[in-house]
């Protein structure tokens, strides 16, 4: 054996001693003799939130380019991870293990060019396979739940209504697309905003709240579908334009200050002049 092949079965080794480490603890965490009492208390819908805002700073350490927080935010998620499966196997549901052996034969399947040297090799073409396995899937789960005596799932029921509203929309407007409902181009999209748009002004004319919200999600909506016909991460972007509001906001206050007043005591005149300063300075 070569000393390349014992160093990576150390390191298969030492993973394997970590994770059944990880299992145990949160197996004593949760044991009713002698167990954590607020990990005792917890169930399925009181972790979920928690599971949520993990994968939330996972995403702010990977933006902030902070590894050593990224490691440890990563923990973090993978605790989730350990403590929903903890959870499962005590109602005898599924263990740990369980979810490793699905997630591996998920990933097996939908990389037939990997795993059996079969299908595109392009990114384009890997892409187009992976969504036709999902497809594929999908169709199958329907059956099975068809054959048990379940209700057949229409095209978009699979689609969690608990995802953030922006990415639920993008994944209902692509399904949708699979089966040909969609804009033919971005400039339908745009042509369908200003409609919204129009639509908004007259809701607020009204002075109908009720039809407001509704004309103003219907807006929304538009949007995230423009964001998708032009490739563009709505929830990225729209994170950049907070982080760029914060930065030039943060000059309007340091402007302010050099002049010995408070924001409370600025004109929107030079609060205006200010970020129009910061605007130049960023081009």
């Amino acid at each position: 054996m070569s000393k390349s092949q014992d160093q990576a079965e150390e390191v298969d080794a030492e993973i394997d001693h970590e994770t059944t480490k990880l299992l145990a603890i949160m197996k004593k965490l949760r044991d009713p003799d002698g167990g954590c009492p607020w990990d005792l208390e917890q169930d399925f819908s009181t972790i979920a939130p928690y599971t949520i805002e993990e994968a939330y700073e996972v995403s702010d350490a990977i933006e902030r380019g902070d590894f050593a927080d990224l490691r440890d935010e990563l923990g973090d998620l993978l605790l989730q991870v350990v403590f929903h499966a903890r959870m499962a196997e005590e109602t005898g549901h599924f263990a740990y293990k369980d979810v490793v052996a699905a997630i591996c034969d998920k990933m097996i399947r939908r990389h037939p060019h990997v795993f059996n040297a079969k299908g595109e090799q392009s990114p384009s073409g890997v892409r187009k396979a992976w969504e036709d396995i999902k497809s594929e899937e999908r169709a199958g789960k329907a059956l099975g739940d068809k054959a048990s005596g379940g209700d057949e799932n229409g095209l978009l029921d699979d689609v969690p209504n608990a995802l953030p509203a922006l990415m639920r929309a993008i994944k209902l407007q692509n399904r949708a697309a699979e089966v040909g409902f969609d804009w033919p181009s971005p400039i339908n999209v745009v042509e369908k905003i200003a409609e919204e748009s129009a639509e908004l002004v007259e809701a607020s004319a009204e002075q109908n709240p009720a039809k407001i919200a509704e004309e103003f999600g219907d807006l929304l909506f538009a949007f995230a579908n423009l964001a998708r016909h032009l490739k563009v991460d709505p929830e990225a972007a729209l994170r950049a334009a907070n982080t760029k509001f914060v930065r030039r906001f943060k000059a309007i206050e340091s402007g302010i200050q050099a002049r010995g007043i408070s924001l409370e005591e600025a004109s929107l005149d030079q609060m205006e002049a200010l970020w129009n300063e910061a605007k130049r300075a960023e081009a």
